[in-house]
């Protein structure tokens, strides 16, 4: 495990850099205008007449997912609104913030440690200089929440330094692929896994050019 990176500030925001044809829309500021422009994007070759009902179905969609994300404290939903070898990608990232009182006097490497051994499929991993906990699982559908369809689900949970009672979370999921279990699900993982190698926390004072594919958002 890698000791965390020191810093002469705490950090106020974390950095994910995406695949191509991903959006983010931000839950807690600025959510309405971000809908429109991934909307906007993902029917600009169509023409609207033709698009109308489900340009307004999907919107009513990611409207539903948005109020339960931000039921979850989400600050940051991730969606891919492209097509990936011809199909559309099944998939959502959710990063949202967990609150754990009584961990102020812990170690949050001890924490990390005591939380993957809790339960089957967690593990401690490195995220920027911080120990986390990854857990992988399968769901199964859910009627009475809308659910139809099992998912595959990883989540990545990751005290925030300086606040060891404040962590991160971010949860992706397969939505509606036709087996939790299969090819597609685990190459969906995989680039989840990806993706989380690129995960930087950034504060104040942090020196370091933005990338230029790279998404910040506030964490305080």
């Amino acid at each position: 495990m890698t000791t965390p990176r020191e810093s002469s500030a705490p950090p106020t925001s974390y950095g994910l850099v995406l695949p191509p044809g991903w959006r983010q829309i931000p839950l807690r500021h600025g959510t309405e205008s971000a809908l429109k422009r991934l909307l906007d994007h993902a029917f600009e070759h169509l023409p609207r007449d033709e698009v109308f009902t489900y340009r307004r179905d999907l919107e009513a969609d990611l409207w539903q997912r948005i109020r339960e994300a931000r039921k979850a404290d989400g600050l940051d939903l991730y969606l891919p609104v492209e097509l990936m070898h011809g199909m559309s990608v099944p998939a959502s990232i959710l990063v949202s913030e967990t609150r754990m009182p009584s961990a102020g006097d812990v170690d949050p490497g001890e924490l990390a440690l005591f939380m993957a051994s809790s339960e089957e499929g967690r593990e401690v991993v490195d995220l920027d200089g911080s120990p986390a906990v990854r857990a992988e699982r399968t769901e199964q559908p859910d009627p009475g929440r809308g659910v139809e369809f099992p998912s595959r689900r990883v989540d990545y949970q990751v005290p925030i330094p300086g606040e060891p009672w404040r962590w991160l979370t971010v949860a992706f999921s397969t939505v509606g692929a036709p087996d939790a279990d299969g090819d597609l699900s685990l190459l969906l993982v995989d680039l989840f896994d990806a993706v989380m190698t690129t995960f930087r926390w950034r504060s104040a004072d942090d020196t370091r050019p933005p990338r230029r594919s790279q998404n910040t958002r506030g964490v305080r």
